[in-house]
């Protein structure tokens, strides 16, 4: 016996009396995960449920009076809310039409001031006409023409320019490169002004933009996105009259910088733009001019009329 070696025990073998071994007890986790999918506190929960019932309300006769009462309140503040919306609505609407009164009764009367205003610009405007003729040298037509205070017409050309079809797009850099403005295929007041001063260099004797007359102190600036003309708005497209002679006067601003300069926003940013010789052009006078200097005209003692010194009015330059 003692020759023999020892047999050792099979762990495989179940132990008399206990629990089989299972299979998978390897996989405890996953077990336990696959048969207990809904987490304890939910099952209770779910369990309670069913024990009470799925109705939230409360079942003893306190809080259910007291849930009556919440309910009746409620309907009770909305029911008021209503009437007095409903009160105060004629009152809203009346005081509506009261300021609609207003500012139609402002509007006229704004309106009827601007007329007063005009009527005195033209009035003044006709006194200094008298005045040129009265105590002129002969020289007023030229210093009319030259304060465009008269309207003129002659020969000359038409400069129409526009925005882009597609305003949004264009290119970047060029003449017309700022960090101000992303909408490259707009006109800008900086182009109006290199065209205007390209046609004044290039000979042209009176000149308007949409119909506003441009005088020596006449202004093209910008206010957001509009153009302005001796701070009068002006939409596109932008139509630019000059007075000359019409053929010479568009060769050489065509030849000119400023001319090459309105090439290149044609060619590069898809400005719009066409110019033709016409054979009369019509320019209005200007709307208002400025008298900076004026010396009443007082004759001495010894002076006869004839003798009094004759006094240009100023053009409204100085």
């Amino acid at each position: 016996m003692c020759g023999m070696p020892q047999q050792q025990p099979d762990r495989s073998s179940p132990v008399p009396g206990a629990a089989p071994r299972r299979l998978d007890a390897s996989m405890s986790l996953l077990t336990n995960i696959i048969e207990h999918s809904l987490d304890d506190g939910y099952a209770q929960a779910a369990a309670r449920r069913g024990q009470v019932g799925t109705s939230r309300l409360p079942k003893a006769l306190g809080g259910r009076l007291g849930l009556a009462a919440g309910l009746v309140l409620a309907a009770l503040v909305v029911t008021l809310g209503a009437a007095q919306a409903r009160e105060s609505a004629p009152t809203v609407a009346k005081e509506r039409q009261n300021l609609i009164d207003r500012i139609q009764t402002e509007t006229k009367s704004t309106d009827q001031v601007q007329k007063n205003v005009d009527s005195l610009r033209d009035t003044v405007s006709a006194q200094q006409q008298a005045a040129l003729k009265q105590k002129g040298d002969g020289g007023e037509r030229l210093v009319e023409l030259l304060a465009a205070a008269t309207p003129v017409h002659g020969p000359g050309i038409k400069l129409v320019v526009n925005d882009a079809e597609e305003a949004s797009e264009g290119g970047t850099g060029g003449p017309r490169e700022s960090s101000g403005f992303s909408d490259t295929g707009r006109v800008r007041d900086r182009d109006m002004q290199q065209v205007v001063n390209g046609l004044w260099s290039s000979g042209a004797e009176a000149i308007s933009v949409n119909g506003e007359r441009l005088t020596a102190l006449s202004a093209i600036r910008a206010a957001g996105d509009a153009i302005l003309v001796d701070n009068k708005p002006l939409v596109p497209p932008y139509t630019v009259l000059a007075i000359g002679d019409g053929k010479r006067l568009s060769t050489t601003f065509q030849d000119s910088a400023d001319g090459e300069y309105l090439h290149v926003l044609v060619a590069n940013y898809g400005i719009r733009s066409s110019i033709s010789v016409q054979g009369d052009v019509r320019l209005p006078a200007a709307p208002s001019l400025i008298l900076r200097y004026a010396a009443p005209d007082v004759a001495t003692p010894s002076e006869t009329p004839s003798q009094k010194p004759s006094k240009t009015p100023s053009d409204g330059r100085g």
